[in-house]
Formats: structure tokens, C-alpha cells, sequence
């Protein structure tokens, strides 16, 4: 005859291991209560590096354009005029004394709008130099603070 050889002392444990699985709601909510508190910090820290990302990407652009215009000058002996724009970087404008002189391909492979997905705008002769090139912001409206402040050549 087969005897039980399990004690109780045995059987309390393997109980007791058998109560003790899985977690509790308490430390359930602990973890959850500290996963959205770090949460909250990264996006503390993280979404504002794309606003400064944006605007570095437009004195980067600004910058560039600036480039192209220079180069322009030097073979066309001045600046592309207000009402020919930055597009004369790219294609030849109407009024160009010698259309032989403006750069086979371009001084720009593609004109670029802002990080906030609106052209560039571009005065010659500007009122801070000879050329002003600027961006609204992310608001689109003149002036402004933060990264609603206008992005420009002269700054």
C-alpha cells in the first residue's frame, strides 16, 4: 500500500508558493504610476528639440539660400530682383540681361520651403542688406516669440 509520504509541513509551503504567484494590483499600479511618470519626463525633454530642430533647419535653409545667391550675383553682376524671387535661383528669369551668363542646372538643386511647409520670403534690395531672406515661424505671422519668431538673414 502506497502511503502519502507528503507532510504537511510540505503541503502549507507548496501552498503557500501557490498564493505567492503573479503580482498584486498595488504593485501593478506602482509600475504603472512610475512607467507614466517617466513618460512625462522624455516627452518634457523630447518635444522641444524638434522646435529647435525646426528652426535650426531654417537658418541651415536661409544659409544655403544665401549661397545661391551669392553665386548668382557673381555671374549675373546683381541679385535676383523681389518680383523674380527665389525661383530665379532655380529657373532663369524672364528679365535677365544675358541668359547665357545664369548657371546651366541652377544655383540651387530645389528651392526648399520652411520646416513649417511655407516658402521663404526674399526682398531686393532687402531692408537689413542687400538681400533679406526670412521665415514666419510656426505661427506665420510677423514678429513673435519662441518659435513663433520670425527666422531671418539679419539675425
Amino acid at each position: 500500500m502506497l502511503t502519502d509520504t507528503t507532510t504537511p509541513d510540505r503541503q502549507q509551503r507548496r501552498c503557500r508558493r501557490h498564493q505567492e504567484e503573479g503580482f498584486t494590483l498595488v504593485e501593478l499600479m506602482v509600475v504603472i504610476v512610475i512607467l507614466g511618470l517617466l513618460a512625462t519626463i522624455v516627452a518634457i525633454n523630447v518635444l522641444p528639440s524638434g522646435d529647435r530642430a525646426r528652426v535650426e533647419k531654417a537658418r541651415t535653409d536661409i544659409a544655403t539660400i544665401e549661397s545661391g545667391l551669392e553665386m548668382y550675383k557673381l555671374q549675373n553682376f546683381n541679385y535676383p530682383s523681389t518680383s523674380d524671387g527665389l525661383q530665379a535661383l532655380i529657373t532663369p528669369p524672364a528679365g535677365l540681361a544675358d541668359p547665357s551668363r545664369f548657371q546651366k542646372g541652377g544655383y540651387l538643386k530645389k528651392l526648399p520651403n520652411d520646416p513649417w511647409d511655407r516658402p521663404y520670403l526674399y526682398a531686393s534690395p532687402g531692408t537689413h542688406g542687400a538681400v533679406d531672406i526670412w521665415s514666419l515661424g510656426a505661427d506665420g505671422k510677423d514678429g513673435g516669440e519662441g518659435t513663433d519668431a520670425d527666422i531671418t538673414s539679419w539675425q
